[in-house]
This record gives C-alpha cells, structure tokens and sequence, in this order.
C-alpha cells in the first residue's frame, strides 16, 4: 500500500504543522537544552513539576509564531499575494486586538517585531519599518513566511521576491530576507517529494542571486557557508534555520519536531520552522493524533483550511 502523502495532504499537514510546532515548544521556551525533560517526556503538557515561563498560558496554544503565520495566510488567500498594507493591517490587528490569536490573547511578540509594527503604526511605509542593521536579524519573518511556499504557484524567482518582501515589514535585513527565500525554496520542493530538498533549494537560490552580488555574498558567507552554521536553538534567524534543517535529519514529524525542542532556548519557534517542513514531508495524517487533538484554537484554522482545501481530511475529521 502506498503511504506516501498526497499533494493536499502535504499542503495541510505544512500549515498545521508549523501550528502544532509551536504549541509543543511554547512550554519548554528559555531553557538550556540540559534543563528540558527528556525526549520521552516532551509532550503538550510538561512533566509535573516542571516549571514553565509561559504557565499562564494554556497547553496547546500556539503563539506569536503561528498567529503571524496565520494573517500571513490570509493576507495572501484574500489579496492573491504579498499586498504589504494589508499583511501589515493584520499584523497590527493580531498585536492590538488578538486577531488569528489562540482566545484573542497574543502573547510572546518579539520586540523588534513590535518595534517595527509601532513604526509601521505611525505611518512609515511597510517596506521601510524593519530595522534593518546587522543586529537586527531574529527569526520573526521566518517563523511565519510558510504559507507563501504552500500557496504559491508561481516561479522559483517569484517566490524568491515575495519571500523578501513579505519580511520586510519587521525584518529588513538581507540575512533575513535570505532565510526566508531559502525555507520557502525547501518547503516548494519538499511539497514536490523531492529528495535532498534542501541541498537543491541551495543551489536554486545561489542561481538566482547571481545578478545581486549582495545576497549572493550573504549567502555563501553567513546563511549557507563552506562549514555548515551550528544548531543551536536560538532566536537568531540563521541559527534557527539550521536548527530546522538539524531536526529534519530525523525519521518522522514526531521526532523532528522533538529534535527541535531539545536544542532549547527558542523552543517554540524551532518547532514550527521545523514542524512546517516536517508536516509537508510525512502529510498531515503524520501529525501524532494526541497533539492535534490537544491543539487549541481549531474554531480559527479549521474553517480556514476548509476555505483552502475543501475535500481536507485531518482538520474536517477532527474539528
């Protein structure tokens, strides 16, 4: 019997992925890698007795890094592609009043994130509001960029542009912009079944920089050097996209997003980065049943993804 995962259902286990992702890690947010329960014990729920700096917040909550996905999502569903104005309305909307936030409660915004948003707010233009130093190159475009690779049916080089245009809200640095464009290039082929995705999204990428000697140098150089960057979890954009690539060696969605969560620090975003790459590759029936049923805020992404895709299995199934 063949189990290999269907177009669609790579498609819906991309995004509920990346939201299942991200709940997982919220609990185990700050910590060292040697301060987490072991593999075994990562689940929805931590261990009794573990102490969690978002105990406020329900288990299987996602956060900042899927409600942002999500205006992404529906940015991109309403207006046909990145329309800034709009992404950036929504984005307002989430930080302010909670919209695509699990119980209209948004929590965990990174500060440039709401830096750039307040300049967005006062009137600076949507492509200028990302600071755009060298410092200033956290994961908070990458975390939600997902959608694009999902709904996009245009040219690697489209991709490409709407990938660095989409970041430059909040993050306007190259290196950012770069990340963004190489995870969506990975995620297009992971939804194609091709192996060795992200070697080849790699090498597409450095094709497409050839005429823009900048990001060609920001690529070879920073993103994707001669001796592979660490792994090491935190909120850096390079680093935690490497922490996805890592956990990705792993063998299922379960594994990879656990992978993610043990090298600490920012657990939650990891897994969703890691989490969205893993629900395209193994399908949406790959998502351990347990978390998807523990995963709050279905009322939202459900309708969603019966707007998308009408004939959708898991998220129908289980509403």
């Amino acid at each position: 019997m063949d189990t290999t995962p269907t177009r669609e259902e790579r498609l819906e286990g991309g995004l509920l992925g990346l939201l299942v992702g991200d709940a997982l890690g919220v609990p185990y947010e700050f910590k060292r890698p040697e301060e987490l329960p072991a593999y075994e014990a990562i689940e929805m729920a931590p261990p009794k007795g573990y102490f969690c700096y978002n105990s406020n917040i329900p288990h299987g909550t996602w956060s900042d890094d899927g409600a942002e996905a999500l205006c992404l999502f529906t940015s991109l569903m309403d207006c046909g592609g990145v329309e800034l104005e709009d992404f950036g309305q929504r984005l307002l909307a989430w930080m302010n009043g909670g919209y695509m936030a699990v119980d209209g409660h948004p929590f965990d915004i990174g500060m440039q994130t709401s830096q750039a948003l307040t300049y967005y707010k006062a009137g600076v233009a949507a492509e200028d509001s990302g600071p755009r130093g060298e410092r200033h190159n956290g994961n908070g475009s990458l975390m939600r960029v997902l959608p694009l690779a999902l709904l996009w049916e245009g040219s690697d080089e489209g991709l490409v542009e709407a990938a660095h245009k989409q970041s430059l809200i909040t993050h306007g640095h190259p290196r950012s912009l770069i990340c963004c464009a190489l995870y969506c290039l990975w995620a297009k082929l992971e939804l194609e079944g091709v192996a060795d995705a992200w070697e080849l999204a790699t090498e597409k990428l450095r094709k497409i920089y050839t005429d823009t000697p900048l990001f060609l140098k920001e690529l070879n150089e920073n993103v994707c050097p001669e001796k592979c960057p660490v792994a090491y979890g935190q909120g850096y954009v390079v680093s935690c996209l490497h922490t996805a690539r890592a956990a990705c060696l792993e063998k299922d969605y379960e594994s990879i997003v656990k992978k993610a969560i043990l090298f600490g620090y920012d657990t939650d975003t990891s897994a969703c980065v890691a989490g969205g790459i893993a629900g395209i590759r193994h399908g949406v029936h790959g998502i351990p049943e347990r978390w998807w049923k523990a995963l709050r805020g279905k009322e939202i992404v459900v309708p969603l993804i019966k707007k998308w895709l009408p004939d959708s299995g898991k998220s129908a199934s289980m509403a």
